[in-house]
């Protein structure tokens, strides 16, 4: 089915069309850190097929298990969610094979809870029962609920969800027989008309409307229509229609018009839903799980205490986070220096074979060095998403969210944004991908779209070398402050205010919606296991260099044509001769009428233009331009260049008004094609990523022309 066309959904779906020989598909599904894929391991042994869920990247485990009266069942293992109404793509997935929106529908789903966080499980177990599914419920880790003294009754809680709960020891492979049987007497056992939970009033009235829209369009849904529609309230936003092809325009519309009418009148509509289903959870639990009669303090309360304490927790956040910094910046600085090395080898290699001409010059310079652009950003990659699923999976994380939502939602980001924020300060690319720990859709776009304003490493060397030009070493404010450090304090401070304040003002405005509400448990604090994070890393590094990697080959590719074509007329003219005639050097004349009010003239625009293929070639290629060769940002003759360097009026280039207005540009312009692709590819459209260099390149253009034409006006431009 395609939003365009708004084709129906088959009924009982697609069954059909499988042969009768086909095996049946049972969808294993749970909370993160529930010991999902430990007891998928237990059941499958070691026998999986590893592939991907149609039209994503995301990865697919399925194997085989023998069921008793059954024969061979198809057992899939769907990445780890906490609702139906996620919408990150891990864990839209999970919801879409759930909702039968991937095309067949499960026979059975195998629900995995941990008996330890029974609440947290059991709001997912009930979305998915309410789908009209056959479910078992896994009741895992019984072994630890009775070390904390937690009595749970089982059969009290089989009777009240009406689906069959098996108590099991994954890691000890206990209970696992009686796990078989139980989904195997799901599998004989025909579909049942499911319990839903009752909501309020006002929503239980825009659930019937936008019900009746869904049984129209869609009317092979069955039993799973209010889920379907329930999802459908809470997780469209504002997306384009192109993101949510599955859904015919006609819904898309409906729920659009029900979310705006609630928040017209005062409602939070995603409260009401989710509280209601809350108060069931709670009742059940109440009901079924008597916790000790003295309960022993617990040293996880000790560590609550400390780690959720309103200055204390943000003191061991902020250690945390310098950690997460200093393995950016440091521990993957060995790799990342090899991964240069190889590439330079590469090219030496290429360069030595081949003779020189526009192939070598493509395959060295464009192919090899796009390629080496690509693969220098998993290390920073793969060791943020290692942090972030340690964290995650020891319980960490949850109480991160908690002690910071206060301060990040007064700007109308959620608690979570502040991981990738942070990590923006070295890389933006592995930020942007670090928001899909982020579940609402428009709370990952709000964040994407500031985290570029987030002064990464690579605009750094831009600010030693402009310091150095337009202040002296001996520049001094008030006698004693160094002037560079002064300003090279304003650049941070001048990107966190602007990100903070950009995200105060989208959120009001492009990506309207009311504050992030803040719902979680926390949850209890684990070892992580060492395969599932290996896995989960592998496949946040895996997805960057399939998806994002090609558009940054292919940029890097288009920026080095730029640079190289035409050829100068003298073939034996020089590197800065042949970048000057090039159709970047002619663009960098184009550019001058906007460039002058900046006190900046062509020279410097070729710089801008060479940085897009990353921040930091912007010192290399002012080196090129002023025939400097190898330059750094501690090249002092290239300094000594700039220094003297003088517009077509005569007049200095760099001057302290010209300097600052360019540290601006670099501080707020998005200037980084790799940045462009990763948010192409988690937006999953070009339509935020062009907004996003839109809006910020306007931002950076105007806030340069105000800081050169004061800072002219007080005497700085000379």
């Amino acid at each position: 089915m395609t939003a365009a066309s708004g084709a129906v959904a088959p009924a009982e779906p697609e069954r059909a069309r499988v042969p009768a020989a086909a095996r049946a598909v049972v969808l294993v599904a749970g909370n993160p850190n529930s010991g999902k894929s430990t007891l998928f391991n237990a059941l499958t042994g070691s026998d999986v097929k590893v592939s991907n869920y149609p039209g994503v990247t995301v990865t697919r485990t399925t194997a085989v298990v023998e069921l008793d009266g059954i024969g061979p069942v198809d057992l899939v293992d769907l990445p780890g969610t906490y609702s139906l109404t996620a919408r990150s793509q891990d864990e839209q997935v999970a919801v879409d094979a759930v909702l039968g929106r991937a095309g067949m529908r499960p026979d059975a789903v195998l629900i995995v809870a941990d008996a330890t966080a029974l609440g947290r499980a059991l709001y997912l177990a009930g979305e998915i029962i309410d789908t009209g599914a056959r479910v078992v419920i896994a009741l895992n880790m019984v072994d630890e609920a009775r070390a904390q003294r937690l009595a749970i009754d089982e059969a009290r809680l089989a009777t009240d969800l009406g689906v069959p709960v098996v108590p099991i020891v994954a890691r000890a492979r206990q209970g696992l027989d009686q796990l078989r049987q139980a989904l195997a007497d799901a599998l004989n056992t025909p579909t049942q008309v499911p319990r839903t939970v009752t909501l309020p009033p006002l929503a239980e009235r825009d659930v019937a409307s936008l019900a009746a829209v869904v049984r129209r369009e869609l009317p092979g849904l069955g039993h799973a229509t209010r889920a379907w529609t329930t999802w459908a309230l809470l997780s469209i936003d504002d997306a384009p229609p192109d993101e949510l092809v599955s859904v015919p325009a006609a819904v898309r519309t409906a729920a659009h018009q029900i979310r705006r009418a609630a928040m017209r009148d005062g409602r939070n509509l995603d409260l009401e839903i989710i509280g209601a289903r809350y108060e069931r959870v709670d009742r059940m639990v109440s009901q079924a799980v008597r916790p000790p009669d003295r309960p022993a303090p617990r040293w996880t309360d000790r560590i609550d205490a400390v780690l959720t304490h309103r200055v204390a927790g943000i003191l061991v956040f902020g250690a945390v986070m310098l950690a997460l910094f200093q393995a950016l910046f440091s521990w993957s600085e060995p790799a990342i220096a090899l991964i240069e090395r190889l590439v330079a080898l590469a090219q030496g290699g290429v360069s030595a074979v081949l003779p020189a001409g526009p192939l070598r010059d493509l395959l060295v310079d464009g192919v090899i060095a796009g390629v080496g652009n690509v693969i220098v950003f998993v290390p920073q990659i793969a060791l943020l998403f290692l942090f972030i699923g340690v964290m995650e999976d020891a319980g960490y994380l949850a109480r991160v969210a908690f002690v910071i939502d206060r301060v990040m939602g007064a700007v109308g980001l959620h608690g979570k944004s502040f991981v990738p924020m942070l990590s923006g300060f070295s890389c933006a690319v592995p930020a942007v991908m670090a928001t899909r720990t982020l579940e609402n859709r428009t709370d990952r776009l709000l964040t994407m779209m500031v985290l570029p304003l987030m002064s990464c490493s690579a605009r750094l060397p831009i600010y030693v070398l402009i310091i150095a030009t337009v202040f002296g070493p001996a520049a001094r404010i008030g006698g004693f402050i160094s002037a560079g450090a002064v300003a090279l304090f304003a650049m941070y401070a001048l990107s966190v205010t602007a990100a903070l304040t950009a995200a105060a003002v989208l959120r009001r405005t492009v990506l309207t919606g009311p504050r992030p509400t803040l719902l979680l448990e926390l949850p209890p604090y684990r070892w992580p296991v060492a395969s599932v994070l290996a896995r989960t890393t592998w496949r946040q590094v895996r997805s960057f260099l399939v998806d994002a990697g090609t558009i940054i080959l292919a940029l890097t590719i288009v920026m080095w044509a730029l640079l190289n074509f035409p050829k100068h007329s003298d073939p034996g003219a020089d590197v800065g001769a042949q970048v000057r005639a090039s159709v970047a050097g002619r663009i960098g004349h184009l550019m001058e009428p906007a460039l002058e009010p900046l006190g900046l003239d062509w020279r410097v625009g070729i710089g801008i233009l060479g940085a897009f293929s990353a921040r930091e070639v912007f010192v290399s290629t002012l080196g090129i331009v002023f025939d400097i060769s190898d330059a750094d940002e501690t090249n002092q003759p290239l300094r000594e260049k700039l220094g003297a360097a003088a517009k077509a009026d005569g007049t200095r280039l760099f001057t302290p008004a010209s300097g600052l207005a360019l540290m601006v540009f670099f501080v707020l312009a998005c200037q980084c094609m790799s940045t462009v692709a990763v948010v192409r590819r988690e937006s999953g459209s070009w339509r935020w990523p062009l907004f996003m260099f839109g809006y910020q390149t306007v931002l950076a253009y105007v806030s340069a022309l105000v800081v050169y034409q004061v800072g002219k006006a007080l005497g700085f431009g000379a």
